[in-house]
């Protein structure tokens, strides 16, 4: 199941809404994870026993960690055991991430480059990847290491850690929530307000509307193009898909956040905004502080901190950077082409860096253009099933495709003014002037204050984005699950 499908904005939303107001306060927790672990069962049933038994082991690592705590602090041993408890069990979290995303890739790998020392290679069943895995084993590992920091109490109710870990909200898409940012609102009862409810709701209409209307519109375009080979690739042919699925990406991503974190006020919890206009960037640097937020800061605090940081010498910062944005492009998926993107990023942020590049304030809009021409590269990259495609495909954009002569340019199934308006709304929805003309009241962090006119407007708006919605949805248009990649 998915936010954008009818199964979920039809039946699950509207009954977990309607019967979580009802119900009172003591069961809201109870009946928000039986709803959120049903959610879970839709999409991958056979794996919520992993899930569980994450979830158990969790439990009691953080039990033993506070209980560690309190032990050695009375006999002189401070940090010695629960460090140990925290060690191992962020171990186990990485295990079960390892076995059922990258077990399967290092088997072939392995077994490729034994067949290019002159040896036979093997084969091996590939695991099928249990959907939000990423998320929430990261989530885990946040809420080991926030109890291991003091900075949230242990969590001493398995239901309410399971409640924490397997939200359905933001289970299989993020934002990456971490444990010491709701550990509040799990515990209190939570009041949830007309106002909170509508901007809840404003919101994930506002996410809704950016995944239906704009990513799956250039979807049908990135998928046809990406799809269609490398071989007779046009140079303008290749900018189109590109660009197709840069735009793809952004609104996907940033779709699918935006309706976790109105749900999440929908049903009483503040999540973090995850995506900050990232294609507005003057410099790497800045891209990763607008996209997906809660991965970049979540490896800031978790990852690159502990490895010293900014706080080491110079050269030891710049391996610092390269081990984060490895294990950033490893975290996107089991292929070469994810770690090659995130070396590639990683690559010009040093860049920036030692040249000073990302402090100029001048030539802004030659700056944008650069990093936006590297951004778009580096999703060829990410979006390339192989790294040989991404190379041709590549080496098609800079017009070295000597057989793309022979073919016509590709027909978009869409050349009607449809895809231009589609295109001309993704273009200036990547950009904050429609919030600041219309929708600055939409976010997490501010209240609904909006009225007369506007407010009219803006709600006209919204109720025609969701019959839109709701049209695409009835002719079964093209909704792919990007995340199923991750």
């Amino acid at each position: 199941m998915v936010f954008s499908s009818f199964t979920f904005l039809v039946f699950f939303l509207p009954l977990t809404i309607l019967v979580l107001y009802l119900l009172p306060h003591r069961y809201r927790n109870t009946f928000l994870l039986i709803m959120s672990l049903i959610f879970y069962m839709w999409a991958s049933p056979q794996y919520l026993l992993v899930m569980i038994g994450v979830i158990i082991m969790n439990y009691y690592a953080g039990i033993y960690i506070d209980k560690y705590d309190t032990a050695s602090a009375a006999n002189g041993k401070f940090f010695k055991n629960k460090k140990k408890v925290l060690i191992i069990g962020i171990s186990v979290n990485l295990l079960v991430l390892f076995i059922f995303k990258y077990l399967s890739f290092t088997i072939d790998s392995l077994s490729q480059f034994v067949q290019l020392l002159g040896f036979n290679g093997w084969t091996f069943k590939h695991i099928v990847l249990p959907v939000g895995i990423s998320f929430y084993i990261f989530q885990s590992i946040s809420y080991l290491v926030d109890i291991y920091r003091k900075d949230a109490p242990v969590q001493k109710s398995i239901k309410n850690l399971a409640l924490y870990i397997s939200m359905f909200p933001q289970l299989v898409a993020g934002p990456i929530v971490r444990y010491s940012l709701v550990a509040k609102d799990i515990e209190k009862e939570r009041n949830i307000s007309y106002d909170s409810f509508i901007l809840g709701l404003k919101i994930f209409i506002i996410g809704l509307s950016k995944k239906l209307l704009i990513a799956n519109q250039m979807a049908v375009i990135a998928d046809g193009i990406f799809n269609s080979g490398t071989e007779h690739l046009s140079t303008i042919n290749a900018w189109w898909g590109a660009l197709a699925y840069t735009l793809q990406i952004y609104f996907d991503f940033s779709g699918y956040s935006d309706m976790a974190i109105g749900l999440g006020l929908m049903i009483g919890f503040k999540f973090p905004l995850n995506f900050n206009y990232p294609y507005i960037s003057y410099s790497i640097t800045d891209f990763w502080r607008r996209w997906h937020i809660s991965l970049s800061s979540w490896f800031r605090d978790y990852v690159y901190i502990p490895l010293g940081g900014n706080r080491v010498k110079v050269s030891r910062m710049y391996i610092n950077l390269l081990i984060v944005f490895t294990i950033t492009g490893v975290w996107h998926g089991a292929n070469w082409t994810f770690i090659v993107w995130g070396l590639f990023h990683g690559f010009f942020l040093i860049f920036e860096k030692i040249t000073g590049l990302n402090k100029i304030t001048k030539f802004k809009s030659i700056r944008w253009l650069i990093t936006m021409i590297i951004v778009i590269i580096g999703w060829v990259i990410f979006r390339a099933e192989s790294m040989t495609e991404a190379l041709l495909y590549i080496k098609a954009m800079c017009g070295l495709n000597s057989g793309a002569e022979y073919i016509l340019s590709y027909k978009f199934y869409s050349e009607s003014v449809f895809f231009y308006i589609i295109l001309f709304a993704a273009i200036i929805g990547s950009t904050p002037a429609v919030k600041k003309l219309l929708f600055n009241n939409i976010d997490a962090f501010t209240p609904d204050n909006v009225s007369g006119k506007k407010l009219i407007l803006q709600n006209i708006l919204l109720i025609m984005f969701v019959l839109m919605s709701y049209i695409l949805l009835a002719n079964n248009s093209y909704n792919p699950f990007i995340y199923f990649r991750f």
